[in-house]
């Protein structure tokens, strides 16, 4: 059962930061120079939401102690900025023709 949970503890997070950039972009109405830091507060985020899951659920995520839940928190925020950036140019592809 264990194995389940570790498996969704990175998409989990991922899913997550990548809907709060979405409220942050929509609520700063696009904004230029806050989408040059899109992918810095996405690995904060993920970070914080890493380290966060280690503390309050530590059978949740994969890590064995705080420095690698940073990391994989960190990878999974970084994650869902090139996810949205997939989805982005998947649309893009559909507009041109």
């Amino acid at each position: 059962m264990e194995s389940y949970v570790y498996a969704i503890s990175v998409p989990a997070i991922t899913a997550i930061v990548y809907w709060i950039i979405n409220l942050i972009k929509y609520a700063a109405n696009n904004n230029e120079k806050l989408k040059r830091f899109i992918p810095l507060i996405a690995a904060g985020l993920g970070v914080v939401l890493g380290v966060v899951s280690y503390y309050a659920a530590p059978g949740v995520i994969i890590a064995q102690n705080p420095l690698f839940a940073t990391v994989i928190g960190g990878a999974s925020g970084l994650s869902a900025t090139g996810m949205n950036q997939i989805i982005k140019q998947l649309g893009k592809g559909e507009d041109d023709k």
